[in-house]
């Protein structure tokens, strides 16, 4: 996997502008051939077995199933899923525990754009 978009993603949030986004600094950096969408954890497991993406941003709280469920999820299906967590600054604490699950990374919400390039350019480079 190079960084120069040949890089599949799969955004999972449930608020829709933050998918906008996240898209928006994926093909602002040319980090991403393919962009795929769930807005919660059941969707996001079920889009991850469809089109098994090579990096995976998702987000904490969530309807259905939450991150950290999704997470285990697609760690069942991929030990080797690239998973980076997304989270509000107040929840840091839910960070250590994805990170104990398994997460590669973390992206604190509100983004700041060269931070979330850096952090995702870090998870896809890594084995």
């Amino acid at each position: 996997m190079s960084v120069s978009g040949s890089v599949k993603f799969l955004i999972v949030d449930d608020a829709s502008f933050m998918r906008i986004v996240l898209k928006d600094i994926l093909i602002s950096h040319s980090l991403a051939s393919q962009i795929y969408e769930a807005g919660d954890g059941l969707a996001a497991v079920e889009t991850y077995k469809k089109f098994k993406p090579d990096v995976v941003t998702m987000d904490v709280n969530m309807p259905k199933a939450d991150g950290i469920q999704a997470l285990k999820s697609i760690l069942g299906i991929n030990p080797r899923a690239k998973v980076v967590m997304v989270t509000a600054v107040e929840q840091k604490h839910v960070i250590q525990d994805a990170m104990k699950s398994g997460a590669r990374d973390y992206i604190i919400k509100p983004f700041d754009r060269p931070n979330v390039s850096l952090v995702i350019n870090r998870v896809i480079r890594s084995r």
